[in-house]
């Protein structure tokens, strides 16, 4: 997984967060288009299964690591041709939210799930209090922190943000299948997410879901409440089904689709 991150995604594979990741695994932050010029911040929480080595799997047979439980499937991919249409800078989460789950509450038990779906996570039953500080020392407190950095510049900067986190849900979830292609979801501030809605809708033949089959709670989220709403900034939580972005040619419809989207939702936010 790191050969395809260096070679697709040009993401540097610099790691200084031991004991728990090695010298020769990545940080927890991959990064691309850093001097983008657009308004537009893009963040993925759930872009990688990576596990690191010493937690060996975490006892999670490697085809359920393929799985959505492990990761948001296809969303690097796409969040990274959204990056480039956008001229946006990307930030994304370089391990699995098996590991923990940067959108969930370090406090939350569910921060590092027991379960996911069916699936029991053998590595994560009964962790000490040092065993679940660690995960957050080296994954989740940097990347937040890395995100926070970006959006004090951009202040600092004088620089408008609009904040997108980007994700993908599976199509099938406990046996339950998913009809809608796309959600936007969003918590109190519903300003940005509306408009960005209403242009994915304009797709009569697309389901664009409000706020389904998740909503955005201070309770079962992280980055929106404290990076979007936290700061006041527009921001909008994407969802696209994973099985219309898992090829290629999804992703590239998808991007360009959300780029129009956003695009649009901008131009309507700036002239409200």
């Amino acid at each position: 997984m790191a050969a395809v991150f260096r070679a697709v995604l040009g993401f540097p594979l610099v790691n200084a967060h031991a004991p728990l990741l090695a010298q020769d695994e990545p940080g927890p932050c991959l990064e691309s288009n850093a001097a983008g010029r657009s308004s537009f911040l893009i963040v993925v929480d759930h872009a990688s299964a990576r596990i690191p080595k010493k937690l060996r799997n975490l006892g999670v047979a490697e085809k359920d690591l393929e799985r959505h439980i492990a990761w948001d499937i296809g969303v690097l991919a796409l969040a990274q041709r959204m990056s480039d249409a956008l001229d946006a800078h990307l930030i994304a989460q370089a391990y699995s939210r098996l590991v923990i789950d940067c959108n969930r509450d370090p406090d939350v038990d569910s921060s590092i799930p027991k379960i996911s779906e069916h699936t029991e996570i053998p590595g994560n039953q009964q962790l000490s209090a040092d065993e679940r500080r660690a995960r957050r020392q080296a994954i989740f407190d940097p990347y937040h922190a890395r995100i926070r950095a970006v959006l004090d510049a951009r202040l600092a900067a004088g620089r408008p943000t609009i904040l997108v986190a980007q994700h993908s849900m599976t199509d099938l979830y406990k046996g339950s299948r998913r009809h809608m292609h796309a959600a936007v979801l969003y918590n109190r501030d519903r300003r940005f997410a509306a408009l960005t809605l209403e242009a994915l809708r304009r797709e009569a033949h697309l389901t664009v879901a409000d706020n389904e089959p998740y909503f955005v709670s201070d309770a079962t989220d992280y980055t929106v409440p404290k990076h979007g709403e936290g700061r006041g900034l527009p921001h909008v939580e994407i969802e696209v089904r994973q099985d219309l972005i898992a090829a290629i040619e999804g992703q590239e419809e998808w991007a360009e689709r959300l780029v129009r989207a956003l695009k649009d939702a901008e131009s309507a936010f700036s002239n409200a």
